[in-house]
Parts: C-alpha cells; structure tokens; sequence
C-alpha cells in the first residue's frame, strides 16, 4: 500500500515510523531540504524536496498511484490545499491536519467541498479524552464496552477491595473468565504484567466474559455523580483550552480559563458563552489561590509548555484538587511524571498519530478501537492469512511489553489467551497497546516473509 506524507514535523515522522513496520511503502515530501536530508538518513522512506502545493510535483510522485495521503504541514489551508490537489489527481483516499479553532465547526462542509476524506485536529483529539474522563466521572455512570461475546469494565481498586495487593496472575484465578487488561498508576497507562500487583489507587481495567464483566459492572460503578455545578479550571486558553472549555461549559459545568496573552482573553471571551477569562499566568499562586483553586474538582493545565504544565499541575495536586490532567507534548518526561500523582496525562501527538494510523488501516484490518485515558489504546481486529501473529504461539511471537493480547473471539468462544494460545485466521483478536509506541501492532498485522 503506497501512503504519501507531505510535512516532515512530528506528526508526519510518528505516523511514517508507524506504518514503516506494516506492509506500506512511504514516501515523504517536504520543501526543507535539511529536514528531508534528516528524514533519509533515519527512515527507510522514499524523499522528494520540494513544495507539494506545485500540482507538478504531486503528478511527478505518481500520486494517482497512491493509495493515502496525508498532508501535515504546519498551515491549515496548505494542508486543505494539498490534500484537496491530490484527492482530484487520483488518490484514492486523502487525510489533512487542520487545528484552527474558526475552521472547528466547519469540517463537514470543507470535507465535502475539498473532497478530503478525513480531517485530524490534535488539539480536539486530546479534548474529547478530557472530557470524555470528566464526564464519565461526573457526568454519567461508567460505562462498559462491549463486543460479541467480550466486554470491559475500568473502576477504582478501592470498589473491590479483596484485589487489592493481589498478584495480576491472581486475579484470573480469583474471578474466572477475566483478564486484567490495563491499570492507571499516578496518571500513567500500564499493560500489567506477571510480576505487577494491584495498589490502593489504581484503576484497573478489567476484560473478559460479557456476563462476568456485567457483574462487576453493575458492583463498582458510581451511584452518586452529578454534572452540574462541578468547577473547572484550565491553564491556557489555547486550542485545547478552547475546545475543552466549550464542551465542558456545555455539559454544565462551571469553567474559568486562566490565560497569559490580552490578546487570546478577548477572542476567548468573545467566543465562549459562560466561561470565566482570567488574563494571567497559572505560575501565579496567588491568582489562583485568589481564584478558590482548593474548591476546584478538576484541573487542566493546557500551554504550549511542557515544563510549565507539569509545574502548574504539581502545585494543583499540592492543593489537593480531586483530578489533575496535564498535557504534555515530549516523552522524556516520562519517568517524572510517574513520580508526581497526576490523575491524567495527555500526548496530543499520540493520539492524532493513533487517529490517522487506524484510518489509514481501514475496516480491513481494525474492526474498532478505543483509547483508554488517551494513552492506550484497546484494538479489535481480524487475523488474516499471512500475519505474523497466525503464525506461533503466543509464547513464541516477539510481542513488545506495552502490547497485549487480551482476548480471543473463535466461532464465537471466548479465549482468555495463555502463552500456548496461538491466533488462527478468522479469529477477531482483543488487543491492547501503549500509544507510545504504536507502530508495534503493525509488527504483528504483518505478513510473514
């Protein structure tokens, strides 16, 4: 399969890294002839230096040949431009990055104008998992997902008690038919393993029989959530501050957004109806202790800076705020965010890289997915003929850490798998997998050589 990339930033590089372990072949293009310089020398990719809006340059790349496109460069209607250039050249689907806020409620209409298939925006991406965490908190009931004969559930440890300080083999042993799938640990997503045991303030993620999971469902969900009059505060009025303060607003909670630049308060006051706009800095204490932060129920920290996220997220927990959800763009934070408590945190690369890869897979390959707090991600897929996972047994497939198979659907049994399981065509496979590093399901989907 022929993708064509066109931006060689982050996005682009994560999404080719990705593919690069699957059956595609790449080919990346960019006007930056040092960056593209870079790109060849660390990716087995094909190169073009030159400016992809030039419709000279798309035909020259044979893009009538190609099956995606997916155009990231740092400007929405270059993006728009380029996608919209090669979709009437011939390829067959094209996939652009737009992020403005103004262009946010007019997607539909610029897809079917630009004839763009699919549209990808960050900063929404990494709202939508906010709020989809806050308002299944104190909005609704907890919900559980559902598929054939397999489900899953998530709930705080403290709801069955008797887990606590349990061995993950345990578990299986303790309630039949069920497999701990995932467990969020201080902010951060882990795939468990044999040696891991459940502590106090996890939430675990538990996967297996539909009935079973049911069960314990209907035990551990929340009776007692409210939506209204939960107060929120966001650090940083940005993209993702905005998406997020609109949505929140309208789910009727009470959202004061505190933001550095004059300039972005106006806009923001402007454009959102019942948020509070406080022109500052979230490094100010007094500010926000001046704005009743130990009242607040939930904290976002949104800038465009790591370093000042985490910080400003530190001092949120200090003050003893029920959720603390950090946005934080680079993973060389990774240790220390483990260390520090967060209730969440975000990537909004990892996802908008998820969002394109699973569309770019097509129903062919993934049937479903969903994201867990934004940072794995739980796969339903078919084996096919030919992939490497068909091939051993489990035990013996070179399946990474932060990889998973949690559960098999064979003619409609359920197989809680062990590693003498081995995948056979036709299976629909449960799989679970960090964001971190997705291009490793696309080791397993592979064929054999």
């Amino acid at each position: 399969m022929n993708v064509a990339i066109v931006g060689a930033g982050k996005l682009g590089i994560k999404v080719a890294e990705a593919l690069i372990d699957g059956d595609y072949s790449i080919t990346i293009i960019d006007k930056n002839e040092a960056v593209i310089e870079k790109v060849s020398q660390q990716l087995d990719v094909m190169t073009i230096t030159d400016d992809a809006r030039k419709i000279s340059v798309l035909k020259d790349a044979g893009i009538g040949s190609f099956d995606y496109l997916l155009s990231s460069t740092d400007s929405d209607e270059t993006n728009i431009v380029i996608a919209a250039f090669a979709k009437k050249l011939g390829c067959s689907r094209v996939i652009a990055r737009i992020r403005d806020p103004e262009h946010m409620n007019q997607f539909e209409f610029i897809k079917k104008t630009m004839n763009i298939d699919y549209i990808t925006n960050p900063d929404m991406a990494i709202s939508v998992e906010i709020y989809k965490y806050l308002s299944d908190k104190y909005a609704s009931d907890q919900d559980f997902l559902t598929t054939d004969k397999i489900a899953i559930t998530e709930f705080p440890a403290v709801k069955m008690k008797n887990l606590i300080g349990m061995p993950i083999p345990k578990v299986r042993e303790t309630i039949p038919n069920v497999l701990v799938a995932a467990l969020s640990r201080n902010g951060k997503v882990l795939l468990p393993h044999g040696s891991d045991v459940i502590e106090k303030d996890d939430y675990v993620y538990l996967i297996g029989e539909k009935s079973t999971i049911k069960d314990i469902h209907a035990k551990t969900k929340n009776r007692t959530r409210q939506g209204s009059h939960k107060k929120v505060m966001i650090i940083g009025g940005g993209k993702t501050g905005y998406y997020l303060a609109q949505s929140l607003e309208e789910m009727g909670m009470s959202v004061k957004i505190v933001e550095i630049s004059i300039d972005r308060c106006r806009y923001l006051s402007a454009n959102l109806d019942n948020v509070m706009i406080l022109h500052g800095t979230g490094t100010d204490i007094a500010l926000l202790e001046e704005e009743n932060i130990d009242n607040m129920d939930a904290f976002i920290t949104a800038t465009g800076y790591d370093e000042e996220n985490l910080l400003v997220a530190l001092t949120a927990k200090n003050h003893h705020v029920p959720d603390v959800i950090c946005k934080v763009s680079h993973e060389n934070y990774q240790d220390l965010i483990s260390q520090m408590g967060l209730d969440m945190v975000l990537n909004p690369l990892d996802i908008s890289t998820s969002s394109v890869i699973r569309y770019i897979q097509g129903s062919t390959k993934i049937v479903s997915s969903v994201l867990i707090q934004g940072q794995a991600e739980i796969l339903e897929m078919i084996a096919k003929p030919g992939m490497k996972m068909t091939q051993l047994p489990l035990s013996r497939l070179d399946i990474p850490d932060d990889v998973l198979v949690a559960a098999i659907n064979r003619h409609e049994k359920l197989i809680i798998p062990d590693g003498n399981t081995t995948i056979q065509d036709g299976d629909k496979v449960i799989i679970l997998s960090l964001l971190t590093d997705i291009g490793d399901i696309e080791k397993l989907m592979r064929g054999a050589k």
